[in-house]
């Protein structure tokens, strides 16, 4: 028997595959389908170990399915804009174009030795205009939805990579691509308002019943839905005079309330400056804003980390009790969550409890378990009695209520008798109203750099800020571009300087592109339909092929890829585009 020689006999079965187009799929509905997908590859080099394996896992079951008589659509593209090519372009005084499709043609060709059942006609790269032009397209889509924003607020900022990151690419304080710490930096940026669909992302989640427990508890985590309430803290003026301006803070606590201490203002409040403007207290406030921005707003919410803060001069007033309470600025409290102000109450909160307890601020018990020593002495008491406890920690649980007026006596936690009764009375009062929060913010897709997706949007002194007509896309990024001698889209006359679609007078280009994951939240879509030229898919094929039923990636991409892939999926639906609420449902069956 001869001894198996791979070099000889896998390249003729490969040429075999290849000219018999075995691979090659049609929307046959005479039989059954499957949609297998891996997750397409970044062409930073050759492919390496973790490319074999998970290609591996992806072409045994394409094979697998294509033995049982199912059509099955297996294809490979390539997600190819982004920073890498960019520096690489930089450093070999190159065009990041050059080093991309050479980096493909190598991925490819160890691709094909390899002998995947992919599907090469319906090849896909993110970096071709005949792709990127229908993400700009889908832009104007989401756009014409009210799901497009600019907009100017505090965003993180890698100094390295020298541009915007979304919160979703930064990794316990560091970029997610070069591992810098990251910034906070006040910018006008570009967003995609996810937030629009946080509710539906979250109840979806009920129907992957074929993902990973983990994967979908992070995302469950990272939306992070609170019930509670907004509640209305008139400021008082520089004398100390109620006036009629308020702060608004949510809590998922109204019950506790009465326990407010003191009063805290991330360093990134919008409002902070104007608070503390023509006081004594402006410089020496707004320098510890600004050398608290510098620290990651992760970090800076850890528990365990050292607190500091300093009065504004300022106060507002507590609206169950009618009293004033201090305006503080602390660097534990970050702008990406709530209003960025928070009603402080230390005896039920470890954080505000340290941080009380460091600037000698009142620890007030107002809720207690009935075996607190404290508890026969205040059971009753509806006033004040007791502004200092002799505790190691803050008491968070649930429990009775105590010096907190009528509500003394009551059952006291989240959804509990005293929360329901007193937002009850702050919306009698106007004072308040119930709330739902999610922790997950807008998508920043913004960056500052050639190597993406251009935004297709026109700066014009007349009519503001214009899209780019369709019949005009796509935006081409210039090639004749030089990084290495520090040209930028923003610097490129050629580019940068058009005329307003609206008006034709001389206006401006946006010189933002997007972030690249734009790009690969929909690029499964374009493989159901690869060449077409009149749209992103025909909704049919999409239709036809989708949902994927064997979807292969990593568990990193949980919170980015796999989030915003399943809210394009929601838009297009929306727009007519799909008829299912998810892009991946394994298991979901055959058609």
């Amino acid at each position: 028997m001869n001894e198996y020689n791979p070099h000889d006999i896998e390249p003729r079965w490969q040429k075999v595959w290849a000219e018999e187009k075995l691979y090659e799929v049609t929307e046959d509905t005479s039989k059954p389908k499957r949609y297998v997908l891996e997750m397409f590859p970044y062409p930073s080099g050759d492919i390496h170990m973790g490319h074999v394996s998970n290609y591996t896992y992806g072409d045994v079951v394409a094979r697998y399915w294509r033995m049982r008589g199912y059509e099955v659509l297996h294809p490979m593209g390539w997600d190819a804009f982004g920073l890498p090519a960019e520096n690489a372009a930089i450093k070999h005084h190159s065009h990041p174009a050059k080093w991309t499709y050479a980096n493909i043609d190598t991925q490819k060709a160890s691709f094909k030795r390899m002998g995947f059942s992919f599907d090469w006609n319906r090849t896909v790269v993110a970096c071709d205009p005949d792709y990127y032009r229908w993400g700009q397209w889908i832009f104007l889509k989401f756009w014409e939805r009210g799901l497009v924003e600019r907009r100017n607020s505090p965003v993180n900022w890698c100094p390295d990579c020298a541009t915007v990151l979304a919160n979703e690419q930064v990794i316990e304080g560091r970029c997610w691509r070069c591992d810098s710490e990251v910034e906070k930096r006040d910018l006008t940026q570009w967003y995609y308002k996810i937030t629009d669909y946080a509710q539906e992302l979250l109840d979806d989640l009920d129907q992957l019943e074929g993902w990973p427990d983990r994967v979908k508890q992070q995302q469950a985590n990272w939306i992070g839905r609170s019930e509670g309430a907004q509640v209305d803290f008139a400021l008082c003026d520089l004398k100390g005079n109620p006036t009629d301006e308020t702060i608004t803070v949510f809590t998922t606590r109204a019950d506790t309330l009465f326990g407010c201490s003191f009063f805290v203002l991330a360093p990134e409040y919008a409002g902070l400056e104007a608070l503390v403007a023509g006081t004594e207290y402006e410089k020496p406030v707004m320098e510890f804003a600004e050398a608290a921005k510098k620290v990651s707003a992760l970090e800076r919410a850890q528990g365990d980390r050292d607190k500091h803060g300093i009065f504004t001069g300022r106060y507002v007033v507590n609206p169950v009790n009618g009293e004033k309470v201090p305006i503080w600025v602390a660097d534990y409290v970050v702008a990406d969550y709530g209003t960025g102000a928070v009603m402080a109450v230390p005896c039920g909160d470890q954080r505000d409890f340290e941080f009380a307890r460091k600037y000698d601020l009142p620890i007030i018990p107002i809720i207690l378990s009935e075996d607190d020593p404290l508890y026969p002495k205040l059971k009753d008491e509806q006033g004040r009695v007791v502004t200092e406890v002799d505790w190691p920690e803050a008491y968070a649980a649930e429990g009775i209520l105590v010096q907190s007026g009528p509500y003394t006596g009551m059952v006291g936690g989240k959804h509990s008798p005293a929360e329901e009764a007193i937002v009850a009375e702050l919306e009698r009062t106007g004072k308040g109203k119930r709330s739902v929060e999610f922790r997950l913010r807008d998508w920043l897709i913004s960056r500052q750099r050639y190597w993406g997706n251009p935004i297709p949007a026109v700066h014009c002194e007349h009519c503001g800020v214009v899209p780019v007509p369709e019949d005009q896309l796509p935006v081409l990024l210039p090639e004749d571009i030089d990084l290495a001698a520090g040209e930028t889209l923003a610097t490129h006359e050629s580019f940068i300087n058009t005329t307003c679609p609206k008006c034709g007078a001389p206006a401006k280009r946006e010189t933002d592109t997007m972030d690249t994951f734009t790009c690969s939240s929909w690029y499964y879509m374009r493989y159901t339909d690869p060449h077409n030229s009149e749209l992103p898919f025909d909704p049919a094929k999409a239709n036809y092929w989708m949902p994927i039923d064997q979807y292969i990636g990593g568990i990193e991409h949980a919170i980015l890829h796999l989030l915003y892939s399943r809210f394009f999926t929601k838009v297009l639906r929306d727009e007519g585009m799909l008829d299912f609420d998810e892009p991946a449902v394994p298991g979901h069956g055959a058609r």
